[in-house]
């Protein structure tokens, strides 16, 4: 199913889907990276937003994880600046 077919059902079923706080497994499956991904951008820098509700509870908002990615498009291999690599 494309990407923007999954939304808008999503959304039309659940108008606060975007927003939803979500766990790291589901942040982590929603973008196609490990958790061990989402783990290590958290302590380095360079990975979506998040939310730390407690010491050890981190969530994500979907809105938040697809404005990261969309940071991360480029139209050719010399726009990537391994610099800002996450």
């Amino acid at each position: 199913m494309p990407l923007f077919q999954h939304l808008s059902d999503n959304l039309a079923r659940d108008p606060d889907y975007l927003d939803r706080l979500i766990d790291e497994n589901e942040a982590a499956s929603f973008l196609g990276y490990s958790v061990r991904a989402l783990q290590g951008w958290r302590v380095k820098g360079g990975g979506p937003q998040f939310i730390k509700v407690s010491a050890r509870s981190i969530r994500y908002r979907r809105r938040d994880l697809i404005t990261w990615a969309e940071e991360k498009l480029c139209a050719n291999t010399s726009q990537f600046n391994a610099g800002e690599a996450a």
